[in-house]
């Protein structure tokens, strides 16, 4: 693991506490990386939807999928992560995982977008199970990275305690508007 990598980072959170053949999504599929490693979670038993709007996103995936033997383990969808709760049922997944932003070496002018991020989160909230998690990789920067970021952090600060637990970490000697991982525990 590389401590310093947002990604690495949070993967090791996520993987002390999923529980082994769950139910988990990648909301932000991107190039594949999150998404194989919650297949690696998933095991035999388990499955993984992974969401991206992207058709390029959708190949990438299927291709690191296929490398890593996980092809059979997920449900790879050309759809927006707003869209999450026609596809699972409320209280029915184990781990939720977004890196919000532009896909990693493509067009930085598809980026998720303040509205369709914070409906996703929240339609993640209610597909949840009791004891579930969500990571968020908050990144700043291009056209809609600080607005998405600040209205996010705003909507996570007004969710009950008694119902979720909000974790927001941050970079104290990083420069350059480094990203936000926050972790959200279903209680």
């Amino acid at each position: 693991m590389e401590p310093s990598q947002i990604t690495d980072w949070c993967h090791e959170i996520i993987r002390i506490q999923a529980p082994a053949g769950g139910l988990y999504v990648d909301a932000t599929m991107g190039n594949g990386k999150d998404t194989a490693f919650l297949c690696s979670l998933a095991g035999e038993k388990g499955h993984v939807l992974a969401f991206d709007i992207q058709r390029c996103a959708i190949d990438a995936t299927r291709e690191l999928l296929g490398q890593k033997g996980y092809a059979g383990r997920a449900r790879l969808l050309l759809d927006g992560h707003e869209n999450l709760d026609r596809y699972v049922a409320d209280s029915s997944v184990d781990v939720i995982c977004f890196n919000f932003g532009y896909l990693p070496g493509g067009d930085h002018r598809i980026a998720t977008a303040p509205k369709t991020s914070l409906a996703a989160v929240s339609k993640g909230l209610a597909a949840l199970k009791s004891g579930g998690m969500m990571s968020l990789c908050i990144y700043s920067g291009g056209d809609t990275g600080f607005e998405e970021k600040e209205c996010l952090l705003e909507y996570l600060k007004s969710l009950p305690p008694r119902e979720v637990t909000v974790i927001e970490n941050r970079y104290l000697n990083r420069g350059n508007h480094p990203p936000v991982p926050v972790f959200l525990y279903k209680r």
